[in-house]
C-alpha cells in the first residue's frame, strides 16, 4: 500500500500552484452567448443525462449540436442534483446501453487513476467508492462531471459542439406543427439568444421546452379511469406529482460541534405532520416512516459509526458516496454521507402548474426543510444507544459545489410527459397486471415485446409521497423495453424527449425515470435524429414504416444498444 504522501506526490492533479481536480472543473468557462442568433444540426435544451446522451450520440455520427444546461454542471441527476445511479441488479453485465456501461467504467477508472485507493479497492473490479448500499457504483458528484465533460472536451475544441451554462429557454418560434428556433437566456449576463436547428431535443428536468413549443402533453395523474392501471390514483389530477428533493452531503467527526445556525422554518418541519394515505406514522423529521412496498410502519437506522444502528438499514451507509477504507489511511477524515432520504422529500406543492415564483418558494422551502433535517440531526435525532444528536456532523458544501450546501438543482422525480404516439402503461410491465391480463407464469411472465424497441430498463415503479396525499405506490415491476413511439410526440414533427418527459403515465414514469433508462432515451433519440439527416425522414415517419424501424435498431444494435432482454 503507497502512503497519501507518495501518491501525491506522483498524482497529474497536483499542478502547479496546488490547483487541483475541483478547481480545474470550477474553473472551465465556456463561449457567453452573443446577442444574435446561432445554428447546428441539433439543439439539446438540458445537460442531464438523457441530454448528454443525445449529444453524444449525435457528434459521434458527426453532427453539430448546441447543448444547454440551467446549472453549470452538466449530468443532471448524477451530478448537479447529487443522486448516485439507482439501478437494476443485472447492471454489470447487461440491461443497458454499452455506452452507459462505459460511463460506469470511466468513473471507476477515473477513481484507480486519479484517488489514492487502498490495495483492495484498487485490485476490485467492481469499485465502489462510497460502499452505499442504494447502488454498486456510489461516487462523488464532480467525478462523474469530469468523466463527462472528457467525453465532451474533443467536440469543444473544434467547436463540433458549442455549450452554454446556466442558460435557460424562455420562448420558441413555432411554424404549424415545426419549431423554428428556441431563445435562450442567461442567467449570469441576461443576454438572449436564438438557437435554430432541424431537429430540437427537450432534455429539461421539467419538460419546459413542450410548453414553450406549444407541444401536447401531460402533466399529473391521468386516473384510473382513463388509463385502467391496477395503481394508479383515482381520478385526473394535474397537481398529483411526486416529491422532489433538495440533496446535500455531510460527513462526521465524533467529539466536534459543527451545529449550523437554527433554520428559520425549523419549527414547522419539526413538526409537521404528512397528511397522506395511507397514513404516515407521524413526524416527518423522525426515524420511522412508511415502508415503500409494505405501506407499514418501519423504523430506519443511523450510525455514522457503520456499527448497530437499530432499524431495516442504516442512512448513513444508504447513500455513501466516500468510505474512508476504500483510500489510503489518511486521505478522508470521515465517510461522506449523501442524503436523499424519506425525511427530506417536499411535497408541500408542485413544479409544474405553478408561477415561476411560486416554483421558486417551493425550491427554497425544500431547502429549508434539508436544513430542517440536518439540524435536527445535529440536536435531536435519536442515538441507537441512547442520547440525542449528533453535533459532529458537518455539512459539505464543497461536494455540491454551492454555497448553501444544497444540490444545485431537486432532484426532480417527474416531469410534463408528451402526449405521444405511444403511452407505456403498467398493463405493458407492471407484474401484477402483467399476470392477470396475459395469465403468463414463470419464464412465460414477461413485459410487453414491442415491435419498435430501441432500449431496455428494469426497476420497480416507485413513486414517492406526492403532492395530492398520495404516500408511496411501489410494486414489481418486469424487465422492461422502451418503445420508439414513445419517443415521438404526437403532432409536432422535429421536437424529440429525452429525459422524463417521454409517453408513459404518472404510474409508469416511476420505473422509467432512473439514470440507466434516461441515458437510453437520450442516446435513442440522438442517434434518431442522425438517422432522420441521414435518410431525409422524420422521427414519425421513421416510426411509422417498419423497414425503417428495422434499420434504425440494427443501427442501434451494431452500436452496443440492447433492444430486447434474454430470455431467461
Amino acid at each position: 500500500m503507497i502512503t497519501r504522501r507518495q501518491f501525491l506526490a506522483r498524482s497529474p492533479l497536483v499542478l502547479a500552484g496546488g490547483m487541483g481536480l475541483a478547481s480545474m472543473v470550477d474553473s472551465l468557462r465556456l463561449e457567453g452567448l452573443s446577442a444574435d442568433e446561432s445554428e447546428a444540426d441539433v439543439v439539446v435544451i438540458g445537460g442531464g443525462l438523457g441530454g448528454c446522451s443525445a449529444a453524444l450520440a449525435a457528434l459521434e455520427r458527426g453532427l453539430s449540436v448546441v447543448l444547454t444546461d440551467p446549472s453549470d454542471w452538466i449530468g443532471g441527476q448524477l451530478t448537479s442534483q447529487g443522486v448516485p445511479p439507482d439501478e437494476h441488479r443485472w447492471i454489470e453485465t447487461h440491461g443497458a446501453n454499452e455506452s452507459y456501461r462505459a460511463l460506469r467504467s470511466k468513473i471507476r477508472d477515473f477513481y484507480r487513476r486519479h484517488y489514492p485507493l487502498s490495495s483492495t479497492a484498487l485490485a476490485d473490479p467492481f469499485l465502489n467508492p462510497g460502499k452505499g448500499s442504494v447502488s454498486r457504483l456510489c461516487h462523488e458528484p464532480r467525478v462523474a462531471l469530469a468523466v463527462l465533460l472528457e467525453s465532451m472536451m474533443p467536440y469543444l475544441g473544434n467547436r463540433q459542439l458549442r455549450m452554454h451554462l446556466n442558460t435557460k429557454p424562455i420562448t420558441a418560434a413555432v411554424t404549424q406543427d415545426r419549431v423554428e428556433g428556441i431563445q435562450v437566456q442567461s442567467e449570469d449576463s441576461g443576454q438572449t439568444h436564438w438557437l435554430r436547428a432541424a431537429f430540437f431535443v427537450d432534455a429539461t428536468e421539467l419538460g419546459d421546452l413542450l410548453p414553450l413549443t406549444k407541444t401536447e402533453f401531460v402533466v399529473g395523474n391521468e386516473g384510473q379511469e382513463n388509463t385502467g392501471e391496477l395503481h394508479a390514483p383515482r381520478g385526473r389530477d394535474e397537481g398529483n406529482q411526486q416529491a422532489f428533493t433538495c440533496c446535500f452531503a455531510m460527513d462526521h467527526h465524533p467529539g466536534e460541534d459543527h451545529t449550523i445556525t437554527r433554520p428559520s422554518a425549523y419549527d414547522y418541519w419539526r413538526n409537521y405532520m404528512p397528511q397522506l394515505t395511507p397514513e404516515w406514522p407521524g413526524r416527518l423529521l423522525d426515524f420511522t416512516y412508511t415502508h415503500p412496498r409494505s405501506g407499514m410502519p418501519k423504523k430506519l437506522g443511523f450510525n455514522p459509526a457503520s456499527g448497530p444502528h437499530g432499524g431495516v438499514v442504516n442512512l448513513w451507509t444508504y447513500r455513501r458516496i466516500a468510505e474512508v477504507n476504500q483510500f489510503v489511511a489518511g486521505h478522508y477524515q470521515s465517510d461522506i454521507c449523501l442524503v436523499n432520504w424519506p425525511q427530506n422529500d417536499y411535497f408541500d406543492g408542485p413544479l409544474i402548474g405553478v408561477s415561476d415564483a411560486g416554483q421558486a418558494s417551493h425550491i427554497a422551502r425544500a431547502k429549508g426543510l434539508s436544513a430542517s433535517l440536518l439540524y435536527w440531526l445535529q440536536t435531536e435525532a435519536p442515538q441507537f444507544d441512547g442520547g440525542t444528536g449528533f453535533p459532529g456532523l458537518r455539512l459539505r458544501t464543497d461536494i455540491m459545489g454551492t454555497d448553501d450546501g444544497m444540490a444545485k438543482f431537486p432532484y426532480v422525480r417527474e416531469s410534463r410527459r408528451i402526449r405521444a404516439k405511444f403511452t407505456v402503461t403498467e398493463a405493458d410491465c407492471g407484474k401484477e397486471q402483467r399476470r392477470l391480463e396475459t395469465g403468463g407464469a414463470g419464464e412465460a411472465l414477461r413485459s410487453a415485446r414491442y415491435p419498435d424497441s430501441v432500449g431496455v430498463g428494469s426497476y420497480p415503479i416507485d413513486l414517492h409521497p406526492s403532492t395530492s396525499g398520495d404516500n408511496y405506490i411501489d410494486f414489481e415491476t418486469l424487465p422492461f423495453e422502451l418503445p420508439l413511439g414513445a419517443l415521438i410526440p404526437e403532432r409536432v414533427q422535429n421536437l424529440l424527449p429525452a429525459n422524463k418527459n417521454i409517453g408513459t403515465t404518472h404510474v409508469t414514469n416511476g420505473c422509467y425515470r432512473l439514470h440507466p433508462v434516461e441515458w437510453g432515451i437520450g442516446e435513442a433519440v440522438g442517434s434518431l435524429v442522425s438517422f432522420c439527416h441521414l435518410k431525409k425522414h422524420l422521427p414519425a415517419e421513421v416510426w411509422a414504416k417498419p423497414e425503417l424501424v428495422s434499420e434504425f435498431q440494427r443501427e442501434l444494435v451494431g452500436r452496443g444498444v440492447e433492444i430486447r432482454w434474454p430470455r431467461s
